[in-house]
């Protein structure tokens, strides 16, 4: 007989990390979910920008189904095939020469962290070894990756953590140029900023870490965990930037939902990471890579991607115009279908109340700190879909405002 599963469940089963909701879905189909009680709900958060071809993509589906039939695991001791074919397709599709690949985008970006630095180790010896980053940055949850990143509580209780990291503001140029030295190895950033806030990097901003990594032979490494795989409306969000970095990191939307990461570097680089040094067993599964390879496949077209520029116009105007209406946003921010509204000073600190919300209206939103709701839909969503949604987020809205009056 199957287990009945309650919420109550995931106390007396689960470590404490999580604080889930009420809702237990059981079914999604493109960017519509349905609970175990039948109700259903539009998807604007795309399990944190990760199902960026929907619930239950029926190619998705016959490819993992083709492949579960042939081989599920192999380990890197045997050559893989579709992890080669992956690789093969991201390195024609990028910068990048090599891959390296992971099960997330915390261990893609440990791994881009630890080349950054055996690289400087070969090249300039061990004094090379700092790592620049920027405060609101998020890179991940292993003791590297949460020192890395610009979040001090994310790290709070875990101390002594890995040393040599330093934090700047994001988008301050000056701001780098007084901490960046030659004993700087690299300099992590991402091209928006997601768990942050929804902040873009300014262009010349991103220009001008570039010339400062050049001048004092630093790596740049972009973390494109979230804004990768079409999420911008560019297959890589590095592509708008008119930067090429030297290590990029991608996940999320690589695997829709089946767990992958990939470490991707230039030969040059890559080298660094000889034989021995890194490995991972779960890396390059058949399953993950050969869903990813189909995943690449779909996004990377003019079709998909011109729609994602298009949909992100839908979104901004629907918010635009909620906000005219109900005065709840400071600002609408964001690149392609990866979009942030931060609510005005009398919601700061409170933008979970409007996801709680939009629950409440049959809709999935999300926050990136306190004070910004956050969208990150399917790429495919439909328009029908969009305006549904953002129909659901207006009543979510008015309901927000009319309880901030009567309290």
């Amino acid at each position: 007989m199957t287990q009945e599963i309650t919420r109550a469940t995931f106390d007396e089963v689960m470590v404490p990390t999580y604080a889930p909701s009420t809702i237990i879905p059981v079914r999604g189909e493109g960017s519509r979910v349905w609970d175990n009680e039948g109700k259903e709900y539009i998807d604007f958060a795309g399990g944190i920008a990760v199902t960026a071809l929907g619930h239950s993509n029926p190619t998705l589906v016959k490819v993992m189904r083709e492949q579960a039939g042939q081989i599920w695991h192999l380990s890197n001791v045997m050559t893989n095939e579709p992890a080669l074919r992956l690789a093969k397709k991201l390195t024609s599709k990028t910068f990048a020469d090599r891959v390296f690949f992971a099960n997330s985008g915390a261990e893609a970006n440990e791994a881009a962290f630890k080349l950054a630095r055996r690289y400087a180790y070969d090249h300039f010896g061990p004094e090379k070894h700092e790592i620049i980053a920027f405060y609101k940055s998020f890179h991940g949850r292993t003791l590297f990756t949460v020192s890395v990143g610009g979040q001090a509580k994310y790290k709070e209780g875990f101390e002594p953590t890995p040393a040599g990291i330093k934090h700047c503001d994001f988008n301050d140029i000056e701001q780098l140029k007084t901490i960046i030295s030659d004993k700087t190895c690299a300099v992590v950033m991402e091209p928006i900023q997601g768990e942050g806030g929804i902040i873009p990097a300014d262009l010349e901003f991103a220009k001008q870490v570039r010339v400062l990594c050049d001048q004092h032979n630093a790596l740049l490494v972009f973390d494109e965990v979230q804004s990768g795989v079409g999420r911008t409306g560019t297959l890589f969000a590095y592509e708008q930037t008119g930067v090429t970095p030297d290590i990029m990191t991608s996940a999320k939307s690589l695997g829709n939902g089946f767990p992958v990461g990939a470490m991707l570097a230039t030969e040059k680089v890559a080298k660094s990471f000889a034989f021995g040094t890194h490995g991972s067993t779960y890396g390059g599964n058949p399953m993950a890579c050969a869903i990813a390879e189909a995943v690449v496949d779909m996004i990377d077209t003019p079709e998909v991607l011109n729609g994602v520029k298009k949909r992100h116009e839908l979104f901004v105007a629907g918010l635009h115009a909620i906000n005219k209406k109900y005065h709840v946003f400071k600002e609408v921010r964001g690149m392609g279908l990866l979009i942030g509204a931060q609510v005005v000073d009398e919601f700061s600190g409170n933008a979970s109340k409007f996801l709680a919300a939009a629950a409440e209206e049959g809709l999935f939103v999300l926050v990136a700190g306190p004070d910004v709701v956050r969208l990150a839909p399917s790429l495919i969503i439909p328009e029908a879909d969009i305006a549904e949604g953002l129909a659901r987020l207006e009543r979510a809205v008015a309901k927000v405002v009319e309880q901030s009056k009567a309290a």
